[in-house]
């Protein structure tokens, strides 16, 4: 039964992953039928491509150090404090995550570069500085580090750091030595996932660090669209794909032992209203720097998109309409873009929860014992390794799968290159892994006595699963398809490739508006992010409402 489900979310991998990724990266490194890899020398000794290794590293290191320390904090107070609002603000917090990356680099652009805010109210530009891309890191990413660890801390047992301190401890040193050890799993993949998100980094870097900073990304991406070298593209993506296989596995840890490590209560009995001054600052420090950091960018990307030469006004949103500004990056009007992705992401969310679903199904099926050598069965490790493979779509490079599709399906029966069919397909990649990590931990809390005893009383599997698992995962699977939606909508690395001119995407749009000289140019790009904001913000403020009280932690 374990491989009857397997067998749909393995084809789905294998043909629109792995061959794709296979095909590029062989187009690279095979000449003459043979593989070169002493290319990798030759790359790997560039100075420019050093240069970009360290700047990729580096980077990715101090977004993760600069996240953690700037919303652990606010991960205590959501954990912690029950004040009015917390519930649409926990929501306001998640609205950057779900954000296409273009659309995080346009608002801090609007906020910090040529002719932004900052540039009009004191002539200060950061849009090519590396404290730009940093802290668009840390907006986009702020909200990772909320619900993992908050998530976890919110479940924490009060009790044993109140005994800790009845023993004579002070506040500190339980918090040290009682707690910290608790959270530390959590720390661990919450700053794992803000270092592969960071270190794969494209749209931000992109428009922020223009021709000055590169990450690795980035670099696949030049030297594939830019400049045709496969052979340097080819070696880059192996060297990142290397790079996430070995965090993708210390996160896989680390999400173990959280789930293993400790007996958790129920949040909403942990949550407080702010006693004494020191929590209230806590509390108003946190609002302080959600508004600062989270909220003024996109108020800033609003109020950019309705400053017009004239004046404030909805001159911006007006031309979104009309095809008569298009030059031939455009074939359509730019309002297109937003049809085209609604019909997009409805289509990738489909395929996603299937597969998602059915790999989350496999995962939460009983586990084989060792036998009696104490080996773990082969079919186990197989299983596990299945695991890992649906979290590689968020970490290998978007730009290798979106290029491998037009040079690998090209051929009958998988000639889909002129197909309406392939950007919903690449959109899925990165859906699939949100269905999966949101579905598991609720299929892995149902009680399996229950289908045992459907199975018992003569239900087929498919009858167990409709009538049991069905009706208890439900609001799960709406999530799920909520989260697998407004990543869809945001999909740029693969989508820039492979979608037609004439069927662009919002990001897609965004970037080519931002792209061309002019007002207009840029007034439209604001505009198209505003409504791709407003579109994933009430995604994802309907997903609040579904959520569980007593969510695990998983984002």
């Amino acid at each position: 039964m374990r491989l009857g489900l397997m067998a749909v979310p393995l084809a789905f991998f294998a043909l629109f992953f792995a061959y794709p990724v296979v095909a590029i990266v062989g187009r690279g490194l095979k000449e003459g039928g043979a593989w070169q890899f002493g290319r990798f020398g030759a790359v790997l000794s560039e100075p420019d491509v050093v240069q970009v290794l360290w700047f990729t590293v580096w980077q990715a290191a101090a977004s993760t150090v600069l996240t953690l320390l700037i919303a652990l904090p606010g991960a205590y107070v959501f954990a912690r404090f029950d004040f009015p609002g917390k519930q649409l603000l926990r929501a306001v917090v998640a609205v950057p995550f779900v954000l296409p990356t273009v659309v995080v680099g346009t608002a801090f652009l609007a906020l910090v570069g040529r002719g932004g805010l900052l540039d009009e109210l004191w002539g200060v530009r950061l849009d090519t500085s590396v404290w730009a891309i940093l802290l668009a890191h840390v907006f986009f990413n702020y909200a990772v580090v909320v619900r993992t660890v908050g998530g976890l801390w919110g479940q924490l047992d009060p009790r044993q750091e109140e005994a800790a301190r009845v023993l004579g401890a002070g506040r500190f040193a339980a918090w040290r030595r009682v707690t910290l050890p608790a959270l530390g799993p959590a720390v661990a993949a919450a700053a794992l996932m803000v270092f592969l998100f960071t270190f794969t980094s494209f749209g931000v870097v992109q428009i922020l660090g223009g021709p000055t900073f590169s990450t690795l990304e980035v670099e696949i991406y030049r030297q594939t669209a830019d400049f045709l070298d496969l052979p340097t593209a080819a070696v880059l993506t192996l060297v990142q794909f290397a790079a996430v296989l070995g965090v993708l596995a210390l996160h896989a840890r680390a999400v173990r032992r959280r789930e293993s490590a400790l007996r958790l209560v129920d949040a909403s009995r942990t949550a407080h209203r702010p006693r004494g001054g020191g929590q209230w600052a806590l509390l108003w420090g946190t609002l302080a720097v959600i508004t600062v950091l989270l909220l003024v960018p996109l108020v800033v990307l609003v109020e950019r998109s309705f400053a017009g030469p004239d004046g404030y006004g909805t001159v911006f949103y007006t031309s979104l309409r009309s095809a008569a500004a298009a030059d031939s990056t455009f074939a359509v009007a730019p309002l297109d873009a937003l049809w085209n992705s609604l019909a997009y992401g409805a289509a990738a969310t489909v395929i996603a929860v299937v597969v998602g679903g059915l790999a989350a199904a496999v995962l939460t099926l009983p586990r084989l014992r060792s036998g009696p050598s104490g080996r773990t069965p082969a079919i186990s490790r197989f299983v596990r390794g299945f695991d890992a493979l649906l979290m590689l779509p968020l970490g290998v490079s978007a730009v290798t799968v979106g290029f491998g599709f037009l040079i690998s399906l090209d051929t009958p029966p998988l000639d889909l290159r002129a197909s309406w069919w392939l950007v919903p397909l690449a959109q899925a990649l990165v859906g699939v892994p949100f269905v999966v990590r949101t579905m598991l931990p609720v299929l892995r809390a149902v009680d399996s006595r229950l289908r045992e005893a459907a199975a018992v009383l003569g239900a087929s599997p498919w009858r167990v699963w409709r009538e049991v698992d069905l009706p208890l995962v439900r609001r799960a699977l709406l999530i799920a398809a909520g989260f697998a939606f407004a990543v869809s909508l945001g999909e740029f690395g693969a989508t820039v490739f492979i979608a037609r001119p004439d069927r662009p995407t919002l990001p897609v749009a965004v970037a080519r508006l931002l792209g061309r000289a002019g007002e207009t140019n840029y007034g439209q790009a604001m505009a198209l992010s505003t409504i791709l904001m407003v579109v994933c913000a009430g995604a994802l403020l309907v997903l609040e409402r579904l959520r569980p009280v007593d969510h695990s932690g998983e984002f």
